[in-house]
Protein backbone atom coordinates (compact mmCIF):
# COMPACT_ATOMS: atom_id res chain seq x y z
CA UNK A 1 0.00 0.00 0.00
CA UNK A 2 1.10 3.83 -0.36
CA UNK A 3 1.61 6.03 2.32
CA UNK A 4 -0.60 9.10 1.08
CA UNK A 5 0.14 11.39 3.93
CA UNK A 6 1.32 12.23 7.02
CA UNK A 7 -0.81 13.19 10.83
CA UNK A 8 1.43 16.07 12.41
CA UNK A 9 0.48 16.45 16.27
CA UNK A 10 2.30 17.63 19.68
CA UNK A 11 3.32 13.88 20.32
CA UNK A 12 6.79 13.55 19.71
CA UNK A 13 7.06 9.94 21.66
CA UNK A 14 4.63 7.13 22.00
CA UNK A 15 5.04 7.83 25.13
CA UNK A 16 1.80 9.89 26.82
CA UNK A 17 -0.95 9.46 23.80
CA UNK A 18 -4.24 8.72 24.34
CA UNK A 19 -4.84 4.87 24.10
CA UNK A 20 -7.61 5.39 22.18
CA UNK A 21 -9.02 8.47 19.50
CA UNK A 22 -11.52 10.48 20.97
CA UNK A 23 -10.72 10.14 24.98
CA UNK A 24 -9.38 13.61 24.40
CA UNK A 25 -11.18 15.71 22.17
CA UNK A 26 -9.18 19.09 22.92
CA UNK A 27 -5.68 17.09 21.63
CA UNK A 28 -6.03 18.19 17.78
CA UNK A 29 -3.47 17.47 14.60
CA UNK A 30 -3.64 17.66 10.85
CA UNK A 31 -3.26 15.88 7.95
CA UNK A 32 -1.16 17.11 4.99
CA UNK A 33 -0.67 14.95 1.91
CA UNK A 34 1.51 13.92 -0.49
CA UNK A 35 2.19 16.06 -3.80
CA UNK A 36 0.29 13.99 -5.82
CA UNK A 37 -2.61 13.88 -3.61
CA UNK A 38 -2.67 17.85 -3.04
CA UNK A 39 -5.58 17.84 -6.07
CA UNK A 40 -8.82 19.34 -4.15
CA UNK A 41 -11.04 17.20 -5.94
CA UNK A 42 -9.91 13.87 -4.19
CA UNK A 43 -11.68 15.53 -1.26
CA UNK A 44 -15.03 16.74 -2.51
CA UNK A 45 -17.97 16.25 -0.13
CA UNK A 46 -15.68 15.50 2.53
CA UNK A 47 -16.20 19.05 4.65
CA UNK A 48 -19.68 17.54 4.68
CA UNK A 49 -19.11 15.04 7.11
CA UNK A 50 -18.09 15.93 11.11
CA UNK A 51 -15.87 12.94 11.51
CA UNK A 52 -13.38 10.67 9.56
CA UNK A 53 -11.60 7.39 10.05
CA UNK A 54 -7.76 7.37 9.33
CA UNK A 55 -6.07 4.37 8.37
CA UNK A 56 -2.70 4.65 9.48
CA UNK A 57 1.36 2.96 10.16
CA UNK A 58 2.33 1.87 13.07
CA UNK A 59 5.93 3.22 12.22
CA UNK A 60 7.37 2.71 15.22
CA UNK A 61 6.29 -0.92 15.41
CA UNK A 62 9.53 -2.76 15.14
CA UNK A 63 9.21 -6.26 15.19
CA UNK A 64 10.15 -9.38 13.17
CA UNK A 65 7.66 -11.73 14.40
CA UNK A 66 4.04 -11.06 15.02
CA UNK A 67 2.36 -12.84 18.53
CA UNK A 68 -1.04 -14.88 18.78
CA UNK A 69 -1.44 -13.36 22.20
CA UNK A 70 -0.58 -9.73 23.45
CA UNK A 71 -0.76 -7.89 27.01
CA UNK A 72 -3.20 -4.81 26.78
CA UNK A 73 -1.59 -2.58 29.14
CA UNK A 74 -4.71 -1.31 30.37
CA UNK A 75 -5.23 -5.01 31.82
CA UNK A 76 -1.98 -4.21 33.54
CA UNK A 77 0.12 -5.66 31.30
CA UNK A 78 0.02 -9.36 32.75
CA UNK A 79 -2.89 -10.38 31.15
CA UNK A 80 -2.93 -11.94 27.69
CA UNK A 81 -5.47 -11.49 25.12
CA UNK A 82 -5.64 -13.08 21.45
CA UNK A 83 -3.94 -10.32 18.76
CA UNK A 84 -7.01 -9.98 16.85
CA UNK A 85 -9.22 -8.92 20.35
CA UNK A 86 -7.14 -5.96 20.60
CA UNK A 87 -5.28 -2.64 19.55
CA UNK A 88 -2.07 -3.58 19.83
CA UNK A 89 0.61 -2.13 17.60
CA UNK A 90 2.52 -5.44 17.37
CA UNK A 91 0.43 -7.32 14.73
CA UNK A 92 0.92 -9.49 11.46
CA UNK A 93 0.11 -6.03 9.68
CA UNK A 94 1.19 -2.51 10.93
CA UNK A 95 -2.65 -1.13 10.19
CA UNK A 96 -4.00 1.33 12.64
CA UNK A 97 -7.61 2.83 12.59
CA UNK A 98 -8.48 6.20 14.42
CA UNK A 99 -11.73 8.30 14.11
CA UNK A 100 -11.67 11.74 14.55
CA UNK A 101 -13.69 14.70 14.21
CA UNK A 102 -13.23 16.88 11.30
CA UNK A 103 -12.59 20.55 12.16
CA UNK A 104 -12.12 22.08 8.73
CA UNK A 105 -10.40 21.32 5.43
CA UNK A 106 -7.68 24.21 4.36
CA UNK A 107 -6.36 24.56 1.18
CA UNK A 108 -2.92 25.48 1.70
CA UNK A 109 -0.58 26.80 -1.13
CA UNK A 110 2.51 24.66 -0.18
CA UNK A 111 0.63 21.76 1.82
CA UNK A 112 -2.09 21.28 -0.77
CA UNK A 113 -5.12 20.35 1.30
CA UNK A 114 -5.10 20.13 5.07
CA UNK A 115 -7.54 18.07 7.46
CA UNK A 116 -7.49 19.66 10.43
CA UNK A 117 -8.54 16.72 13.21
CA UNK A 118 -9.43 16.71 16.55
CA UNK A 119 -9.56 13.63 19.46
CA UNK A 120 -5.83 12.54 17.65
CA UNK A 121 -4.00 9.65 19.36
CA UNK A 122 -1.07 9.44 16.85
CA UNK A 123 2.40 10.46 17.13
CA UNK A 124 4.09 12.98 15.25
CA UNK A 125 4.93 12.18 11.31
CA UNK A 126 2.80 8.78 11.47
CA UNK A 127 2.05 7.69 7.71
CA UNK A 128 -1.48 7.69 6.55
CA UNK A 129 -2.77 5.08 4.05
CA UNK A 130 -6.18 6.00 3.64
CA UNK A 131 -9.01 8.41 4.78
CA UNK A 132 -12.51 7.60 4.93
CA UNK A 133 -15.60 9.30 5.96
CA UNK A 134 -17.25 8.51 8.86
CA UNK A 135 -20.99 7.08 8.37
CA UNK A 136 -23.30 7.43 11.60
CA UNK A 137 -25.90 4.79 9.83
CA UNK A 138 -23.61 1.88 9.88
CA UNK A 139 -20.55 2.71 11.68
CA UNK A 140 -22.81 3.16 14.76
CA UNK A 141 -23.51 0.34 16.85
CA UNK A 142 -25.16 1.28 19.79
CA UNK A 143 -26.36 -1.69 21.22
CA UNK A 144 -22.44 -3.54 20.55
CA UNK A 145 -20.76 -5.41 22.90
CA UNK A 146 -17.33 -3.93 24.76
CA UNK A 147 -15.45 -7.14 25.75
CA UNK A 148 -13.13 -6.43 28.29
CA UNK A 149 -12.62 -2.98 27.45
CA UNK A 150 -15.35 -2.17 29.66
CA UNK A 151 -12.90 -3.13 32.70
CA UNK A 152 -10.93 -0.04 31.81
CA UNK A 153 -12.90 2.63 30.39
CA UNK A 154 -13.02 4.78 33.35
CA UNK A 155 -9.58 5.13 34.56
CA UNK A 156 -8.75 8.63 34.87
CA UNK A 157 -6.54 10.63 36.96
CA UNK A 158 -7.30 13.61 39.00
CA UNK A 159 -4.79 16.40 37.82
CA UNK A 160 -2.82 19.03 39.72
CA UNK A 161 -1.08 21.44 37.71
CA UNK A 162 -0.25 24.68 39.30
CA UNK A 163 -0.76 27.62 37.47
CA UNK A 164 2.26 29.09 37.16
CA UNK A 165 3.40 26.16 34.99
CA UNK A 166 0.29 25.57 33.50
CA UNK A 167 0.64 28.82 31.85
CA UNK A 168 3.74 28.10 30.61
CA UNK A 169 1.50 26.44 27.63
CA UNK A 170 -0.49 28.70 25.28
CA UNK A 171 -4.03 29.06 25.96
CA UNK A 172 -5.26 26.59 23.18
CA UNK A 173 -2.85 23.86 24.53
CA UNK A 174 -3.56 23.82 28.20
CA UNK A 175 -7.01 21.18 28.10
CA UNK A 176 -5.50 19.28 25.37
CA UNK A 177 -2.45 19.20 28.36
CA UNK A 178 -4.57 18.34 31.33
CA UNK A 179 -6.63 16.07 29.35
CA UNK A 180 -3.74 14.20 28.15
CA UNK A 181 -2.60 13.90 31.72
CA UNK A 182 -5.73 12.68 33.06
CA UNK A 183 -5.51 9.35 31.44
CA UNK A 184 -2.60 8.44 33.12
CA UNK A 185 0.69 8.30 30.69
CA UNK A 186 2.44 5.48 33.43
CA UNK A 187 3.19 2.33 31.28
CA UNK A 188 0.93 0.42 33.58
CA UNK A 189 3.54 -2.09 33.78
CA UNK A 190 5.81 -0.17 36.35
CA UNK A 191 4.50 2.39 38.36
CA UNK A 192 6.33 3.71 40.86
CA UNK A 193 4.68 6.28 43.47
CA UNK A 194 7.93 7.44 44.35
CA UNK A 195 8.99 7.85 40.78
CA UNK A 196 9.24 11.55 38.56
CA UNK A 197 7.96 10.36 35.26
CA UNK A 198 8.46 12.84 32.26
CA UNK A 199 6.09 13.30 28.85
CA UNK A 200 6.78 15.44 26.16
CA UNK A 201 3.75 17.72 24.38
CA UNK A 202 3.98 20.61 22.20
CA UNK A 203 7.49 21.61 23.03
CA UNK A 204 7.81 21.25 26.96
CA UNK A 205 8.75 18.19 29.24
CA UNK A 206 6.13 17.48 31.73
CA UNK A 207 7.60 16.08 35.26
CA UNK A 208 4.67 14.93 37.19
CA UNK A 209 4.67 12.16 39.75
CA UNK A 210 1.37 9.73 40.70
CA UNK A 211 0.36 8.67 44.31
CA UNK A 212 -3.22 7.18 44.46
CA UNK A 213 -5.52 8.24 41.94
CA UNK A 214 -3.71 11.82 41.74
CA UNK A 215 -1.14 12.86 39.94
CA UNK A 216 0.47 16.33 40.62
CA UNK A 217 2.88 18.15 37.79
CA UNK A 218 6.14 19.05 39.37
CA UNK A 219 8.08 20.96 36.57
CA UNK A 220 7.69 21.86 32.78
CA UNK A 221 11.10 22.06 31.35
CA UNK A 222 11.26 23.21 27.16
CA UNK A 223 12.67 20.56 25.11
Amino acid sequence: MRIIGYVRTDFPSKFGIPRQSGLVEAIKGKVVFEPEFHNPEAFRGLDGFSHIWILWKFSESHKKNWSATVKPPRLGGKKRMGVFATRSPFRPNDIGLSCVRLEHIEFDEREGPVLWVAGVDLLDKTPVYDIKPYVPLTDCRPEASEGYTKETKLHELQVVFPWKLLEIYPIDKREAVLGMLAQDPRPTYFQDPKRIYGVSYAGYDIKFQVKGNTLTVHDVVKL
